[in-house]
């Protein structure tokens, strides 16, 4: 055997590289990315809660139309501006104004000029006169403005 190669040594590897952070500002950088973690959670769940009446209110508007029943809807508009609003504010309102108080929270004259205004002749018409007078077109119209208010509206009192 050769001198040379009995004189070899297997060269020493470094320690390996820890993963662990080195200076305290990598630890406080994970505390308040776990801080902001934490108040996302509870904001969303907050917003979650605090929304809750929405879902409900859509739930409802879909059996409404599922069953064709037209005239428990301004009731369901009704209940779903008490859920936001105040009672004293909200109760006493009806014909005009009750639609100027739902386009100021939505934005616009949808209510008071556009579709909305047939929620007063279903609330004062027999269900069955109410229902027979609306085509197809105004019962779609008028839902799918409820929807788009049910999902958009904000507090605008």
């Amino acid at each position: 055997m050769d001198a040379r190669l009995s004189n070899l040594r297997e060269i020493p590897l470094p320690e390996p590289v820890s993963y662990m952070p080195q200076t305290m500002g990598w630890y406080v950088l994970l505390a308040l990315a776990l801080l902001a973690g934490v108040l996302l959670v509870i904001r969303w769940r907050r917003n979650a809660r605090r929304n809750r009446y929405r879902t409900e209110a859509l739930q409802m508007l879909e059996e409404i139309e599922r069953r064709d029943r037209m005239s428990e809807l301004p009731a369901l508009v009704k209940r779903v501006a008490l859920g936001f609003a105040p009672r004293e504010k909200i109760a006493g309102l009806s014909g005009i104004p009750w639609l100027r108080f739902l386009d100021s929270t939505l934005g616009g004259d949808s209510f008071t000029a556009g579709p909305g205004r047939l929620l007063l002749a279903i609330s004062y018409a027999p269900p069955e006169t109410a229902e027979r007078k609306m085509t197809p077109e105004e019962r779609l119209a008028l839902l799918d403005l409820v929807r788009h208010w049910i999902r958009r509206h904000r507090a605008g009192i």
